[in-house]
């Protein structure tokens, strides 16, 4: 019921698919979750689900949270500890940004853009290699 909810939000499948695409190349994970209209701060709800759903216990502490609440059109983006000293803030409002500038009408768009922008960073930080390659740790399907 709650994941119905969204679809006319978010095309799930390409939001899973992207998501897939972006974490091949990297040892890092990204986790899209969508949330419910609700009360109190976004960012302090985003850092409650970034410890809820376990974006934090990645094994290169490089585990990146894109959290959106389409009916306040509000998102924000957080990265771990190990992904975070490696590019710092601007990455994340880099995502942020390209979730805004698709706007509510295209939420799919400005997702899957900033899963591109976060996977292509990630790629370059935590390369997947031979010795070390990607293992899904997290699920790719974004959470409601």
């Amino acid at each position: 019921m709650v994941a119905r909810r969204f679809d006319k939000y978010v095309d799930r499948e390409k939001v899973a698919a992207a998501v897939t695409a972006a974490e091949r190349a990297t040892t890092g994970e990204i986790v899209v979750a969508i949330a419910p209209w609700f009360w109190g701060r976004v960012d302090k709800v985003a850092e409650k689900t970034f410890a809820k759903l376990g974006v934090g216990r990645t094994r290169d502490r490089n585990g990146v949270l894109i959290f959106v609440c389409p009916k306040r059109r509000r998102c924000t983006v957080l990265g771990d500890a190990g992904i975070h000293e490696r590019t710092g803030q601007h990455l994340w409002d880099a995502a942020v940004k390209a979730i805004a500038e698709h706007g509510p009408r295209d939420l799919t768009a400005g997702l899957v853009r900033a899963i591109e922008l976060v996977g292509a960073e990630l790629a370059a930080q935590f390369p997947a290699t031979a010795d070390a390659p990607h293992e899904n740790q997290l699920s790719d399907a974004p959470r409601t």
